[in-house]
């Protein structure tokens, strides 16, 4: 698997030429020998080849701990991962460890109220900018333009928020609300991806 993914990376997938930006994992509810492996592989890619690292976790359960129990103890610099969805939690003793530990934390799944309602998700993020912690927060939507999860209109009507503009059109403005400052909204939405996409990510 190591080599697919430096080839993905240094080369191109398949034979399209167009190569990938960053490495993506999962752990779900709990590591398993196969996310494990995969996990190290996906290490192994970035320290040769430098390309940032997502974790898709489970914030409920605390799989963020776990992934970057293995991504360090494989070697990798924490500030080059962004552990995805830890904005599905409340739990501001778990995101006080991630973010100790030097991860992103992904503040990216608004619009999906049913895993966690979104006056919570923008309370979270500003009880964290008031902390001082802007500098490691990404903030996204999780949308995509097509998803087969559920049957046609389904989406709309239990996820009517889960769409690519509800971001700016509700979220930033509720988050300015709530005390987060401009500088702090630059430094989530620009500055952080830009530093987590350069080659001295961290």
């Amino acid at each position: 698997m190591t080599e697919l993914f430096v080839r993905e990376l240094t080369e191109g997938i398949a034979d399209t030429g167009v190569r990938a930006a960053f490495l993506k994992c999962a752990v779900e509810d709990e590591l398993t020998p196969g996310v494990e492996r995969v996990m190290r592989a996906v290490a192994q890619a970035h320290l040769r080849t430098g390309a940032p690292i997502t974790v898709h976790t489970n914030a409920n359960a605390r799989t963020g701990l776990a992934a970057q129990d293995i991504l360090r103890g494989e070697g990798v610099d924490l500030g080059a991962v962004v552990i995805g969805h830890s904005g599905d939690t409340t739990d501001l003793d778990y995101l006080h460890r991630l973010i100790d530990n030097g991860s992103y934390v992904g503040m990216d799944r608004f619009g999906l109220d049913m895993l966690l309602p979104g006056d919570q998700r923008v309370a979270t993020v500003a009880a964290l900018a008031r902390e001082g912690f802007a500098e490691r927060m990404v903030l996204s939507h999780d949308a995509s333009c097509h998803i087969d999860w559920f049957p046609p209109g389904v989406r709309e009507r239990i996820a009517p928020n889960w769409h690519y503009t509800h971001l700016h059109d509700e979220v930033l403005p509720a988050l300015r609300r709530d005390g987060v400052t401009e500088a702090q909204l630059t430094t989530m939405l620009v500055d952080n991806p830009r530093r987590y996409f350069s080659p001295a990510n961290g």
